[in-house]
């Protein structure tokens, strides 16, 4: 499913056109499944449970954009596109953005600066996308 903004980013290197994989769609909603139930989990460290959320929200987003036909050239851009994949809203993709950014700074410099509530809003929003998600039929 071609969608014009989506081919905007094509056009300029961010996205490529691949067509979708049933298979690869709906492992990748199990996993996101998965780690959001795991996220969840209070016995699981502060750090944990975001890295999980994360992930879950990753995939989710992934799965969404693999749906319409197409594959990031980066992690970023699976969020950006929420509004077109799923008609996420702003402040959902924004969350997403924002504990992005923290990922890479933990990831990359070793420094994860997190909270609960910082935490508590990105299973929030991954549940978000995966109610989303899932009313995706097969393409």
């Amino acid at each position: 499913m071609s969608l014009p903004e989506l081919d905007n980013l094509v056009r300029i290197g961010k996205l490529k056109e691949e067509a979708p994989s049933q298979i690869e769609i709906d492992g990748l909603i199990r996993s996101g499944k998965v780690r959001l139930e795991d996220a969840q989990n209070k016995t699981n460290s502060l750090e944990g449970r975001f890295d999980l959320a994360y992930n879950a929200a990753h995939a989710l987003s992934l799965a969404a954009l693999r749906w319409h036909g197409y594959r990031p050239e980066n992690r970023y851009v699976v969020f950006q596109v929420l509004p077109h994949t799923l008609g996420i809203d702003t402040a959902v993709w924004r969350t997403l953005a924002k504990c992005h950014q923290r990922r890479n700074v933990a990831e990359y410099e070793g420094h994860l600066e997190v909270d609960e509530q910082l935490s508590s809003d990105l299973v929030i929003c991954a549940e978000h996308v995966y109610a989303e998600v899932s009313k995706l039929g097969p393409d």
